[in-house]
């Protein structure tokens, strides 16, 4: 791969050193999407950026049927936009979103923990406990995520239920630029760390009820917390936009004598 962007803006080369020489469309498909997704989720493709499908192709030394595939992907995802005269874009973040994506969240995770706490043995909750402190004792928001999603995923795998799991771990992914903005803020990671272990406690009681007005009242926090932030961020955005200009003070003139 080339590190030369032209109008991709990504900093380092994707996560695959390199892309086989013999690989399916298909696959070299996915490798580009997912490449594009990791970009969009840790702000080096920022809301509004465009993707060109030229510069994205150069990036990766792939012709332009892949990328084409990869963008039609992440679009039909929600990661980007396509308009008529202005191409593809990164999607901008949405109060809306966010908070719908963690409603969901909320109903689907309640559904699977129940399912989930009759099935869990001692090695998945120790499993479960030993992801839960290892997100706890992260301290970069990026690896942060990646391990919230693990502590989840744990508690909810003896479940059984693979579409469903397929289905929340979409969500995860759809989230997770959200999810940065909240544990960019120390004060919100001490809370969420808190709940995690409120919530692990109810899933080692054995107590379903529990568990899930946890998972709930997780998720549902966090989906109010970012719509909160996303709303106030825009509102100063517009405020500012809407400032008039300075005025330049005009220059002195001097007359003879």
């Amino acid at each position: 791969m080339s590190d030369a962007t032209d109008g991709f803006p990504l900093d380092a080369p994707a996560r695959n050193p390199f892309l086989p020489a013999a690989a399916p469309r298909e696959s070299t498909s996915r490798v580009i999407a997912e490449a594009l997704r990791a970009a969009i989720v840790d702000g080096t493709l920022a809301p509004g950026a465009p993707l060109r499908q030229d510069a994205i192709a150069r990036h990766f030394s792939v012709s332009a049927i892949p990328v084409r595939e990869a963008l039609r992907q992440i679009e039909s995802e929600g990661w980007a936009r396509a308009a008529v005269h202005k191409g593809v874009t990164v999607a901008p973040l949405s109060a809306d979103e966010a908070r719908e994506i963690y409603e969901i969240r909320s109903a689907l995770e309640s559904l699977a923990i129940g399912l989930a706490i009759p099935n869990h043995s001692a090695a998945t909750l120790r499993e479960a406990a030993d992801l839960c402190r290892a997100a706890e004792r992260e301290p970069d928001p990026s690896l942060y995520v990646a391990r919230n999603v693990a502590f989840h995923m744990s508690l909810y795998a003896p479940a059984a239920r693979p579409q469903l799991a397929d289905m929340i771990g979409m969500l995860h992914r759809r989230g997770e630029r959200y999810l940065r903005l909240k544990f960019g803020l120390p004060l919100y990671k001490g809370e969420s760390d808190n709940e995690h272990a409120a919530l692990l406690d109810a899933v080692q009681r054995g107590d379903i009820a529990a568990a899930q007005s946890q998972v709930v009242a997780h998720l549902l926090g966090t989906g109010e917390l970012l719509h909160r932030f996303l709303t106030e961020r825009a509102q100063a955005e517009a405020a500012l936009a809407h400032q008039p200009k300075p005025r330049g003070r005009r220059p002195r003139t001097t007359t003879g004598s």
